[in-house]
């Protein structure tokens, strides 16, 4: 991460700390509501630059015996980190994320995952994620990402007519 980094101002109109994010997309894999097949990811605002979710760890997440796999612990973290740019405004996205596997991920249980702003300049935020089964002192995994900003409606205008809500975007409904 550089030295220099731009002064983090929380955008006025983002979620209050305790209270719920809005999904990036209603289909979204990782928190969209809507996603047939996704995560389903709650998130809610934490203090600072925090965002925070909880996951149950289900049997269709299985990599190795009894585990989860790391592609889906990966896919969690990609998604509570990639929301933290909502609590300074800017709509953005991943260029690069980073997972270390510090402890198996038991089926059965529920991740609590956190990630924060660490900083930002430019267009670039950096952003770090734990997660941990309860104890916050015992992490399980760790995170670290670059995410980049974007003007979502040009970033995404060749690709929206493949959503399964492509009317609902062009309509200019949801925002991503």
């Amino acid at each position: 991460m550089p030295e220099e980094l731009d002064e983090l101002v929380r955008h006025p109109k983002t979620s209050r700390p305790g209270e719920p994010m809005r999904p990036h997309n209603m289909v979204c894999f990782g928190c969209g509501e809507q996603s047939p097949r996704g995560l389903h990811l709650e998130m809610f605002a934490g203090e600072g630059f925090s965002v925070v979710a909880e996951m149950p760890v289900e049997h269709w997440m299985e990599g190795g015996p009894g585990v989860i796999h790391g592609g889906i612990l990966s896919s969690a973290f990609d998604d509570v980190m990639g929301m933290t740019p909502r609590l300074i405004g800017p709509a953005a996205v991943t260029v690069h994320l980073q997972v270390d596997f510090m402890r198996p991920i038991p089926v059965g249980e529920t991740l609590h995952l956190r990630a924060e702003i660490l900083g930002k300049q430019g267009r670039k935020i950096y952003t770090e994620g734990v997660a941990h089964l309860g104890d916050p002192t015992t992490p399980v995994a760790r995170a670290h990402g670059i995410f980049v900003t974007i003007d979502a409606r040009k970033h995404f205008a060749e690709h929206v007519e493949r959503s399964a809500r492509a009317d609902e975007f062009k309509a200019g409904k949801p925002q991503v």
